[in-house]
């Protein structure tokens, strides 16, 4: 395991800073290598972002160009067909994710509250949740009314016809991602679904953003003066549709004198399963609709290719793809379908069979991130203690999640999996949580990887000899309120005992050995030793070097080094461009489409020397007296 999770990030290293990895060869290798990962992670790899990694992954392949002998590939006819994919996953995952908080019937989310218990009851916190649990309530409520709106109205936006209504979906889904970036500790998912929402921009805005944008036209023509403003006027009329929508069905009122803003959910759990199946098959044609038209227009690039093989190759290029984003589209509508129960059923029995058959390898999967609220009484947490002598009990603080009051960390884009497996096993008896007892076993025996997991060796309290003894007990935890005068407190928890998670366990105990056979955790036999060889040896070098740094640490010092190889590329490709591009600017190379044009060009550069010698040939002809 320690070998793939090396290969994968040196070989994603290099795709960041060398443009030749980036190819289709090297996402298949990445994909594959998590899918192996994620199988045999289980329960510490089977969250929503893993699938979605993988899906993301799978596209990737489709969407890269193949760089075969490390040839630079020039952009296909087909590109805009597979990059559609993408836009059609992020759609299934806002969509979804919206939805779900509805169809749960959280009652949090009913009554427009979740946020209120969200900033303190996610698994790790970020420093500013705790200023933003501080909020007032009626910003809260109007905070889960915008994600409401983001997320299921915003949505249809991607597929709409005019480009800036998608720029308008785009920037308004990275602000919400962002804003839960500030707030919460999701890894990578939220940087992910950022790129996701790149899907929706085209390569005049990415211009743009470079300052390399195209010159406005001098003077436009009253047609296209008159398109303009009809679009415009189209734009203001879907937003003001969006508000006004959020205005009904949430009972939006600005009350002026006490500078608020009051929210209600103004329509029931039937209508809104009545609007799921009014919605959900149409959004499916939606997409229908969108791909064709994105098959179509590559087709009729394909028909302007010029040169017979160039064309052929082109068309072969557009029907595989076309073909392949049909078929991803068609596994999608299952997963997708699951939100409403008979849209679902009316899926044909051979698309079923088809997700049936290749759903362990998560190429199409469905979304429904924040169903529910926990935590509404109170954040569970569980605490763990050793003793040397079962009177004087010591906490074990873990790196990353909330043990005593102390702080809450940074620690995204890294995801501490024991950490956030931590926070699941509170929510439940620890007999819902077979690992827990491997974990306690694991600590009486002073097993330094496991240790390591928990925190740095340094400053883990049972370094010299581990404990005799262990116990876990279940706390209640809330953010600190802030004080009167506006000044920070102290502490950002308190907490208070609710009762007996594990009881005191030792090595031996018959207790423990129970539980270790019931759970099938039990040790089978003795662990082999690690062989002599070169790729062992290697490994233990390499974990002996990183194993005293923290995963944050760890994956910022590999951006910031990409980031800086990226940025010297730039430079030194700067300074070395005027000296060499010169020269080769005056004989720009022709396309192998463009040579059959190459004749009809020298002809035209030369018209006043065959005029003339069509001049002085008619003058030749003509009689004397016609000359004189």
């Amino acid at each position: 395991m320690e070998l793939l999770c090396l290969l994968g990030a040196l070989l994603a290293f290099g795709a960041m800073v060398l443009e030749a990895l980036r190819s289709s060869m090297v996402f298949t290798c990445l994909w594959a290598l998590y899918l192996s990962l994620y199988q045999v992670g289980q329960v510490f790899l089977y969250f929503q972002w893993d699938s979605l990694l993988l899906e993301t992954g799978f596209l990737a392949i489709l969407v890269a160009p193949l760089n075969l002998f490390g040839r630079k590939s020039p952009s296909k006819q087909h590109d805009s067909i597979t990059f559609w994919l993408l836009r059609w996953l992020l759609f299934r995952l806002m969509f979804a994710s919206g939805v779900v908080k509805l169809t749960s019937r959280c009652p949090t989310w009913w009554g427009l509250t979740a946020v209120t218990y969200h900033y303190e009851t996610q698994c790790i916190p970020t420093p500013l949740a705790w200023y933003a649990h501080q909020l007032p309530v009626w910003f809260q409520k109007l905070s889960v009314v915008g994600t409401f709106v983001i997320e299921i109205a915003v949505s249809f936006l991607f597929f709409a016809p005019l480009r800036r209504l998608r720029l308008g979906a785009f920037y308004l889904q990275v602000l919400l991602q962002v804003l839960i970036i500030v707030t919460g500790n999701y890894n990578f998912f939220n940087l992910l679904t950022i790129m996701l929402c790149f899907s929706l921009l085209d390569d005049e805005a990415v211009s743009s953003w470079l300052g390399r944008g195209k010159r406005k036209k001098a003077k436009a023509g009253w047609p296209e003066t008159l398109l303009s403003w009809a679009a415009v006027l189209v734009e203001l009329g879907v937003y003001a549709l969006i508000i006004y929508g959020a205005k009904v069905y949430f009972q939006l009122d600005i009350n002026w004198k006490n500078k608020s803003v009051s929210s209600k959910t103004a329509f029931t759990y039937h209508e809104f399963n009545h609007f799921l199946k009014m919605v959900t098959p149409p959004s499916i044609w939606i997409g229908v609709l969108s791909l064709t038209w994105e098959v179509v227009t590559a087709m009729f690039r394909c028909a302007c290719v010029r040169g017979f093989f160039w064309k052929l190759w082109a068309t072969v290029q557009w029907a595989i793809f076309a073909t392949a984003a049909a078929g991803m589209f068609a596994l999608s509508v299952v997963p997708f379908t699951f939100i409403e129960y008979e849209a679902n059923s009316n899926i044909w029995p051979a698309v079923r069979q088809a997700y049936e058959a290749v759903d362990g390898y998560q190429l199409v999967n469905s979304y429904g991130l924040f169903r529910r609220m926990t935590g509404v009484g109170g954040r569970p947490e569980v605490v763990i203690e050793g003793s040397m002598d079962k009177v004087t009990w010591t906490e074990i603080e873990f790196m990353f999640k909330p043990g005593n009051v102390s702080g809450p960390p940074v620690v995204a884009p890294h995801q501490p999996r024991l950490d956030w497996q931590m926070w699941f096993a509170a929510l439940g008896p620890h007999a819902q949580s077979p690992w827990f007892t491997s974990l306690v076993h694991r600590l009486l025996q002073g097993k330094k990887d496991v240790i390591a997991l928990v925190q740095p060796e340094s400053q883990y309290p049972f370094t010299r000899e581990p404990p005799a003894f262990i116990r876990a007990s279940l706390y209640k935890y809330w953010f600190t309120e802030a004080s009167e005068d506006g000044s920070l407190p102290q502490q950002w928890w308190r907490r208070k005992y609710v009762e007996e998670f594990y009881p005191t366990v030792h090595l031996g105990d018959p207790t423990l050995e129970k539980l270790l056979s019931e759970l099938g955790v039990k040790d089978k036999g003795p662990i082999l030793q690690t062989p002599d060889a070169p790729v062992p040896q290697a490994l233990r070098l390499v974990r002996e070097h990183v194993q005293g740094l923290s995963g944050p640490l760890v994956l910022w010092s590999l951006f910031a080094t990409g980031v800086a190889i990226c940025l010297l590329k730039v430079l030194f490709s700067g300074s070395s461009k005027p000296a060499s591009a010169e020269p080769k600017s005056k004989r720009p190379k022709d396309p192998p489409a463009a040579s059959s044009d190459r004749k009809e060009h020298r002809e035209e550069a030369r018209p006043d020397r065959k005029d003339n010698s069509e001049e002085r040939a008619a003058d030749s002809d003509r009689s004397p007296r016609k000359r004189k």
